[in-house]
This record gives C-alpha cells, sequence and structure tokens, in this order.
C-alpha cells in the first residue's frame, strides 16, 4: 500500500510554530514514528506553501496512489481550487488538521476539502 501525506502551509515549521497549538514535535519527527509504527506501508511525505504546487501534486499521485492523507492547512478555508483537485482525482483523500478548527476563529469552521475527501 502506497500513502502520500500532503502538508500545507506553514506546517514546515511544525515544532517552532506557536507550539502552544501545533505541538513542539517536528513532522518529519512524526513521520518517522508513522513509518516504525506501519513499515508494511509505504508512507510518501510533500510540503509546500504554494497553493499551485499541492494541486499539481494531487492531480500527480490522484490516480495512482491507494491513498492521500491531506492537511491543506490554511488552504482548507480558503482554496477552492484545491478542493476541485481533490473531487477530480480518483485516490481516496482524508483530511485531517493538528487542532479542532472548530474551536478556533470562526472562518476556520468553513472548508472547502471537505466535500471531496
Amino acid at each position: 500500500m502506497k500513502i502520500m501525506i500532503i502538508n500545507g502551509p506553514n506546517l514546515n515549521l511544525l515544532g517552532k510554530r506557536e507550539p502552544e497549538i501545533y505541538g513542539g514535535t517536528t513532522f518529519e519527527a512524526y513521520l518517522e514514528e508513522l513509518r516504525k509504527k506501519y513499515p508494511e506501508i509505504t508512507l510518501e511525505y510533500y510540503q509546500s506553501n504554494i497553493e499551485g504546487e499541492l494541486i499539481s501534486k494531487l492531480q500527480e499521485i490522484g490516480f495512482s496512489y491507494d491513498g492521500i492523507v491531506l492537511n491543506a492547512a490554511a488552504y482548507t478555508h480558503t482554496s477552492v481550487g484545491i478542493g476541485d483537485a481533490v473531487k477530480a482525482i480518483e485516490t481516496p483523500v482524508v483530511e485531517v488538521h493538528i487542532s479542532n478548527t472548530h474551536q478556533r476563529e470562526d472562518f476556520r469552521h468553513v472548508s472547502y476539502i471537505s466535500a471531496g475527501a
């Protein structure tokens, strides 16, 4: 099984950015833990701060992987384009977030990703 984890803007700063919200662990450390816990699954990782690059990655892998775990970060609440890309591909997409978006600012309660994930 081959799974791609895609992270959006500012998630390259995990472990440094607002640790009171996002914790003090880097994503690379999380990825290492996941690979050890699930050695039978090929886990790949992609991160970009650029909306178009995230859309291109979804289109690139969206017909050949077994699954995509997507944290579009702030683009979750603003990107119709990423939402459309998720709907356009065949690979199942699971939307995830580190914080509880429904306990944060009102604008974070809306997801353009959920309808296709």
